[in-house]
């Protein structure tokens, strides 16, 4: 190298080449560039195709899984719908005086109260003047289960007791 950073001719033997070695190096690197493209495109194609599969196999699994997100949703929001009837209901019940007779219709008007309280509760974000009758029948079908659960508690609790008497 000389003080100016140019190659001396001895250092850099590429500098000796004849007219016809250039262009011979010149159409081989044009033929590799060729061959460098192809082989890219056959590879970005490639990688492409799977991308689409993955990408409609992860689609298809997506709608199933929303599905099943949508079932998982509603029965968690019945569960909660339930515990909170539970809480208010229970909350209206143990302000009562004991002792006093009430009629049925009182217990009725206090339960759907507690069904209203409930909604409201479940729908703070939004504006609450439509009840949703899903919402109705699936806090009913849980009290059902709630009582079903109940009764069977104290059949299998009446059943040890009568093994151990």
């Amino acid at each position: 190298m000389t003080e100016h950073n140019l190659p001396v001719p001895d250092d850099a033997p590429w500098l000796n080449l004849s007219q016809e070695e250039v262009n011979e190096l010149r159409k081989k690197k044009h033929t590799l560039t060729e061959y460098g493209k192809q082989k890219f495109k056959e590879m970005t194609v490639g990688q492409l195709m799977d991308t689409e599969k993955f990408q409609e196999e992860f689609a298809k699994s997506q709608v199933f899984d929303a599905d099943k997100f949508e079932e998982e949703n509603c029965k968690e929001r019945s569960n909660r719908i339930l515990e909170r009837y539970n809480h208010f209901y229970n909350t209206e019940v143990s302000g009562l005086a004991w002792g006093t007779h009430i009629t049925a219709e009182f217990q009725q008007a206090m339960a759907l109260e507690c069904m209203l309280d409930a909604l409201r509760y479940e729908n703070l974000n939004h504006e609450f003047d439509v009840v949703s009758t899903t919402d109705i029948n699936a806090l009913i079908e849980g009290l059902y289960q709630q009582g079903k659960d109940y009764l069977n508690k104290v059949q299998e609790f009446k059943d040890s007791a009568d093994g151990v008497a």
